[in-house]
């Protein structure tokens, strides 16, 4: 909310009646990614199924990359829609395909163990994140908040280029081609 009222809507008043409107599109801002993720549910698996896990899962990291970073460019409320397909399927994948990787390579009798162990990896970021962005937001960017959501899109590219140094044993895209 801050990034948009600040950015968009100019102001950091959050008693201001732009400020409220500001907030009150991000909530349909939210709406749309959200929804877009719940369709993106049923498309990834097929688009899995033509390109691999790995490449599904670098391309919706991408686009959620290249949304985040758009939203600097972005100053009219209505074109922010476009964005939040971007970020809609990086979401949709985030849920879905790592845990799709990685199955594959666990035995079956220690999935439980391994997924838990695995929940760390996104617990333990996301504490991290919890704990610095808001200095580095003050101090490295001087209180734009903006600037937090672009280093957010370049940390999602980052990851979708991580994608192809993981093993996906049992990738159906992998299976067919042999």
């Amino acid at each position: 909310t801050p990034a948009i009222t600040q950015h968009v809507y100019g102001t950091t008043d959050s008693s201001s009646e732009l400020y409220n409107q500001g907030a009150n599109w991000v909530g349909v801002l939210f709406a749309v990614y959200n929804g877009v993720s719940a369709i993106s549910a049923f498309l990834l698996p097929a688009l899995a199924k033509q390109i691999g896990r790995k490449a599904t899962h670098a391309i919706a990291l991408s686009m959620g990359g290249v949304a985040f970073i758009s939203l600097f460019f972005i100053r009219d409320p209505q074109l922010l829609l476009l964005p939040m397909v971007g970020v809609g399927f990086a979401w949709g994948s985030i849920l879905s395909m790592p845990y799709a990787i990685l199955t594959g390579s666990l035995p079956a009798d220690k999935m439980g163990t391994y997924m838990g162990i695995f929940n760390f990896f996104i617990v333990i970021p996301q504490i991290l994140a919890a704990s610095i962005l808001g200095y580095i937001t003050s101090e490295l960017f001087e209180g734009r908040v903006i600037l937090t959501l672009v280093l957010a899109g370049c940390s999602l590219i980052v990851g979708a280029l991580s994608v192809f140094m993981v093993q996906d044993k049992d990738d159906v895209y992998k299976l067919q081609k042999k």
